[in-house]
């Protein structure tokens, strides 16, 4: 069992977390994630929109959404409504048009906001896996499984996957700032 290979698969999962998290999170360009899972009341379950229609961005700043059953696109319409995005719907047939407004700058200080709690959660998850990977460790040096110098090279090893992942946390944070202010 390699201590550092384990702790990359986390961090990896931690990662890939952060991004698909920000691409639900508004900017001034659309985005199919930013719906594509608004859970909608279907025949009695909750649904993602992605799996009752097709959805489509129009540039600038829309999103279409094609519903394959015209009698669910006003509860698609209420749902992109109701949900965190603060956007309205309008409907034409089985079309839902979503059109996005610019940005205020008092919004996106507000989005800059959620998405730097996001990162910082993200990088506790990883001062946790951390934590976990030299207690790990310091057990298998107790054990004799490692002598005292096999340990420390082993918690450097840690470390600098550590770093290596929150530099990229920080990368994917500066990248979202940089298109939310954009």
């Amino acid at each position: 069992m390699d201590i550092t290979k384990e702790l990359e698969a986390k961090l990896k999962n931690f990662l890939e977390f952060i991004k698909t998290e920000f691409q639900t999170i508004r900017s001034n360009r659309p985005s199919a994630r930013m719906v594509e899972d608004i859970k909608v009341e279907y025949f009695g379950q909750m649904t993602p929109i992605k799996a009752l229609g097709s959805i489509s961005i129009v540039p600038p700043r829309e999103i279409n959404i094609s519903v394959w059953d015209n009698s669910v696109a006003g509860a698609v319409a209420k749902a992109i409504e109701e949900s965190s995005l603060k956007i309205g719907a309008s409907i034409t047939g089985n079309l839902i048009r979503v059109s996005l407004p610019a940005l205020t700058e008092e919004r996106r200080k507000e989005l800059e906001k959620v998405i730097r709690k996001i990162t910082e959660e993200t990088k506790i998850k990883i001062r946790g896996a951390r934590d976990e990977s030299n207690k790990s460790i310091k057990r298998m040096e107790d054990d004799d499984v490692f002598s005292e110098d096999v340990a420390f090279k082993k918690k450097e090893e840690v470390q600098k996957v550590i770093d290596r992942y929150n530099g990229e946390v920080d990368k994917v944070l500066e990248a979202k700032i940089k298109e939310i202010f954009e």
